[in-house]
């Protein structure tokens, strides 16, 4: 998602949100998003964007298919999604693909698996979370199976035009049709933070700042509060 000039004002506040903040508001809303293990292995550590998935299946010995041949069905600012059940013993993201979605200004790539050459992807400063890095190449091994289906990415569930929001703390998934909701639920939050460490700051004690703006209670979701 790149950004745009006519972009609302909430959405281009919320490219500045940490991974942590944006998780705290999933929480209020009783929603999963917080990818298990998933984490930054090369390039820039911000990553913004919709998802577009990829899924991956052992390789068919009658059918085979190919790895990486779908860079161009993508289109700028998405993040990649891709799905290869977790395996930490081959690579579905390599130097190549790096350097092309760098050039192609693809917003990044998420792994729920392993990905390699990420000195090539330091290099082109481009976005890529994986569960690891492995040298082995998912050729001959791994194959695509489907496009722009639902995918796990860690214990969490993306689909189509989910956002995928990444920083060094890991990455968490905000459901489409969400988006709105969670993401300025998380803009709140910040700022009544920013109250909170002002009155700290100003000389308050943490408890009394924390219990005046409801510190314990901005993550809980309304239906903890009522029982």
């Amino acid at each position: 998602m790149t950004p745009d000039v006519d972009e609302p004002e909430w959405l281009r506040q919320s490219r500045s949100l940490s991974t942590a903040e944006v998780s705290d508001a999933l929480d209020f809303f009783g929603l999963p998003g917080s990818a298990m293990g998933i984490q930054s292995m090369s390039g820039r550590r911000k990553l913004f964007g919709l998802a577009f998935t990829i899924r991956f299946a052992p390789i068919d010995r009658f059918q085979p298919g190919t790895v990486g041949d779908f860079l161009d069905r993508l289109s700028p600012g998405c993040v990649v999604v891709l799905d290869n059940a977790g395996r930490m013993d081959c690579t579905v993201w390599g130097g190549i693909l790096s350097q092309l979605a760098a050039h192609k200004g693809i917003g990044g790539t998420v792994v729920n698996g392993v990905c390699r050459d990420t000195a090539e992807a330091e290099d082109a400063h481009y976005p890529l979370f994986a569960l690891g890095k492995f040298m082995r190449t998912g050729k001959d091994r791994i194959q695509v199976e489907a496009y722009e289906q639902p995918v796990m990415l860690g214990d969490v569930r993306v689909c189509p035009g989910d956002l995928l929001i990444g920083d060094d703390d890991g990455v968490v998934v905000v459901p489409h049709q969400r988006m709105r909701q969670v993401l300025t639920k998380a803009l709140e939050t910040r700022a009544v933070e920013a109250q909170i460490l002002d009155a700290a700051l100003d000389g308050m004690a943490l408890a009394e700042a924390r219990k005046k703006f409801g510190y314990h209670t901005l993550q809980r979701s309304p239906t903890a509060l009522t029982g």
